[in-house]
């Protein structure tokens, strides 16, 4: 079994930083993929970062060019830099993993809230 811990998270004003990292652990033989998505209230869980294991990355236009995912292959560990942040950045974030066991399997983690208000 694998689990995704969470860490980071909490309160930021307008304008500030905050980063956000998560660590898996468990049986696997790879980890293929690892994102961060976010869930508003009344909203659609949506993508926010994604990190492939070949490097490649991917952002979506609302967050580009101000998070940057990270990601450290060796410690199967991912980290979300958010910097600039604005009140609609306000959601619980979850860390997800595609990882190979051989087979491929979806892992989420727990959750963790980013407030951003004044």
């Amino acid at each position: 079994q694998v689990q995704l811990v969470e860490s980071g998270g909490g309160l930021a004003q307008p304008g500030g930083s905050l980063e956000l990292s998560c660590a898996a652990s468990g049986t696997m033989s790879s980890i293929y993929r690892m994102a961060w998505y976010r869930q508003a209230p009344g909203k659609q869980r949506e993508l926010v970062a994604v990190a492939l294991s070949g490097g490649t990355t991917d952002y979506a236009d609302s967050v580009r060019g101000r998070f940057t995912i990270s990601r450290d292959n060796a410690k199967n560990t991912v980290s979300l830099q958010m910097n600039s942040l604005k009140p609609e950045d306000t959601a619980v974030y979850y860390c997800h993993a595609l990882i190979v066991q051989p087979a491929i399997r979806n892992y989420w983690g727990q959750g963790t809230q980013v407030t951003v208000s004044s």
